[in-house]
């Protein structure tokens, strides 16, 4: 699925420093390049499951994706603890804002993952306000559901 597919020149936003062909942990940036759509996940208290051919997960309050570099788990869904406080740096997948109740899995630095060179590459709901994202994309939930209905397991996002 190419952008032009999805909507080329529907609203749509970047991360807080624009993009960049060199991502780097924390820069705030959105790569460049093509990446596959690798899994679907949705929030089950907000969302109806959807239907897709790829992986579909279901996010739960025990969702986090690593983030930290020094982290063996770095760039990687992991499972968070009730009872113990994770000893790295991660994401928590279950917001209290909008912006996970669906989102893609993006094939960014996944293989191989190269530590530090950024990680939880989503697309995902943008912002009410429209506000940039850490370095992920950001669609209207018109735009995902769009996605959602046509994307393949062969699916991928061309950022330009």
């Amino acid at each position: 699925m190419s952008a032009r597919e999805i909507g080329a020149g529907n609203a749509c936003v970047i991360g807080a420093a624009g993009s960049t062909k060199h991502k780097g942990e924390g820069d705030r940036a959105t790569p460049l390049g093509s990446f596959a759509l690798r899994r679907l996940w949705y929030r089950p208290d907000r969302e109806a499951h959807p239907i897709s051919p790829l992986p579909i997960e279901a996010i739960t309050p025990q969702c986090g994706w690593a983030d930290d570099p020094d982290d063996r788990h770095y760039n990687q869904a992991i499972s968070l603890s009730r009872l113990s406080r994770y000893p790295y740096r991660y994401e928590t997948l279950w917001r209290q804002d909008h912006l996970y109740n669906l989102f893609f899995e993006l094939g960014y630095n996944d293989a191989p993952i190269i530590k530090g060179a950024g990680s939880a590459i989503f697309l995902h709901l943008a912002p009410k306000d429209t506000k940039p994202t850490e370095g992920c994309v950001g669609v209207s939930r018109t735009i995902m559901a769009d996605i959602i209905a046509r994307a393949t397991k062969n699916s991928f996002i061309h950022i330009t």
